[in-house]
C-alpha cells in the first residue's frame, strides 16, 4: 500500500519545485546557523576546560557542527535537484544518486535530535565534570610559579567574578585548601607556624577567601579573613552576613549557565529538524512524480507521488533483505545457498581433513 499518495499535475509539479527550491534556501541558512551555535557552544566550553575534568559533553557542538555543515551541502543538492526537475532528461541524471542522498540526509537529520537529547542526557555527567574540575582548580590557585598552573589563579578569580559565585559548591571550600602560596607566607610568624602545626598535612588553612568571592553588592566592606570569628569584627555575625560573599557554588553556577544555553538552543534545533524533514518530504514528493514523466512525451502529463511506495513494514523487510545481499559483499564473499563463499571453503576443508 502505497504511503501519503498525492496526484500531481504538471502546474503542481512545477509549484512544488518552486516551493522547494525556496524551501532548501531557508534551509541552508538554518544549516549555518547551526553551525554557528556549535561553534559558539564549542567556544564557550573551552573557554571554562580549565574547570572542566572531562570533555564528554564537547559531542553535542561537535555533532551541531557537523550536522550544520551537512545541511549546507545536503541543501545546495536539491536546491540544484530542484533546477533540473523541469528537464527530464538532466533530472533522471539524478535517480541512482536520489537513494543514497535520501539515506544520507536522513541519518545527518536524525542527528539533530541526536544532539539535542545529549545535551540533557550528559547533564549529570557535565556536573561531575565541573565537581572535579573545580576542586582541582581550587586546590591549584596558590601554584602561581608551577608550570602548567600559572594562570589557575587569574582563571578562578574570573570565573567568581562573572559568575558571582565562590567556591565549588560553596565559600566554605577554600576552608580546606592551602589556597596562599609558601613564598607569602611569614614563617616567623607564630600564627603562621601554629596552624601549619595544627594540619596533619602541614598546611596552611585559614577560614578566609580570595577576594574574587566579595559580593560587591554588600553594604559593608568585604571581610574575607576570619569569616567564622564573630569577634573578629565589629558588629559582625557570619549567619547573618548573607550579602558579604557570594553565597553560590560556581558548579552550581556553571553548570545553569550551559544547561542554559542547551535549553535555549534546543528549540532553534528543534526547528531546524522540522524543517530539513519538510525540504526530504518535498524533495521525495518530487522525485516520485517525476517517475511517472520518464517515458512520456507530454511533460504536462498528470502522476503521482508518494513517501514510500510500499508500507512501512514492507518497505523495512525489504531494506532489511537488500542489507543481507549486501553483507556478503563488504565482507568479501558471495552468497552461497544463503551462506558467504567464505563458509563454503571452510566447510569444504573441514571435510577434507575428515
Amino acid at each position: 500500500m502505497t504511503v501519503l499518495k498525492i496526484k500531481f499535475s504538471f502546474q503542481r509539479r512545477v509549484r512544488l519545485a518552486q516551493g522547494l527550491w525556496l524551501l532548501s534556501w531557508v534551509a541552508m541558512f538554518t544549516g549555518v546557523v547551526i553551525f554557528s551555535l556549535g561553534v559558539f557552544l564549542k567556544m564557550e566550553l573551552l573557554r571554562r576546560s580549565e574547570v572542566m575534568h572531562t570533555m564528554d559533553i564537547h559531542m553535542v557542538p561537535n555533532m551541531l557542527m557537523l550536522v550544520g555543515l551537512a545541511s549546507v551541502g545536503i541543501n545546495l543538492c536539491a536546491g540544484r535537484i530542484c533546477q533540473d526537475s523541469m528537464n527530464v532528461a538532466r533530472f533522471t541524471l539524478w535517480k541512482n544518486f536520489l537513494t543514497p542522498f535520501f539515506m544520507v540526509s536522513l541519518l545527518f537529520t536524525s542527528l539533530l535530535l541526536v544532539a539535542m537529547s545529549l545535551s540533557f542526557a550528559l547533564q549529570p555527567s557535565l556536573e561531575e565534570s565541573l565537581k572535579i574540575g573545580l576542586k582541582n582548580g581550587i586546590r591549584f590557585y596558590k601554584d602561581t610559579d608551577t608550570p602548567g598552573r600559572c594562570f589557575q589563579k587569574q582563571t578562578i578569580d574570573r570565573l567568581q567574578m562573572e559568575f558571582q559565585c565562590c567556591g565549588n559548591s560553596n565559600f566554605k571550600d577554600w576552608f580546606e585548601v592551602q589556597w596562599i602560596n609558601n613564598r607569602y607566607l611569614d614563617f616567623t610568624s607564630k600564627e603562621v607556624k601554629d596552624r601549619m602545626r595544627s594540619n596533619v598535612d602541614g598546611r596552611y588553612l585559614v577560614d578566609g577567601v580570595p577576594f574574587s568571592c566579595c559580593n560587591p553588592a554588600s553594604p559593608r566592606p568585604c571581610i574575607q579573613e576570619r569569616i567564622l570569628d564573630n569577634t573578629a569584627h565589629h558588629n559582625y555575625e557570619y549567619h547573618l552576613e548573607e550579602l558579604n560573599l557570594h553565597n553560590r557554588g560556581c558548579r552550581e553556577a556553571l553548570l545553569s549557565y550551559y544547561m542554559g544555553l542547551m535549553k535555549t538552543i534546543g528549540p532553534g534545533v528543534l526547528s531546524v529538524f522540522l524543517v530539513q524533514l519538510s525540504v526530504l518530504a518535498s524533495l521525495r514528493y518530487l522525485q516520485t512524480a517525476m517517475i511517472g514523466v520518464e517515458e512520456q512525451e507530454n511533460m504536462e502529463v498528470e502522476t503521482e507521488g508518494y513517501i514510500l511506495e510500499k508500507g512501512v513494514k514492507e518497505t523495512l523487510n525489504e531494506a532489511k533483505e537488500n542489507l543481507k545481499n549486501l553483507l556478503p559483499v563488504w565482507t568479501g564473499g558471495q552468497v552461497v545457498d544463503g551462506a558467504t563463499e567464505g563458509d563454503a571453503e571452510a566447510e569444504a576443508g573441514a571435510e577434507k581433513e575428515a
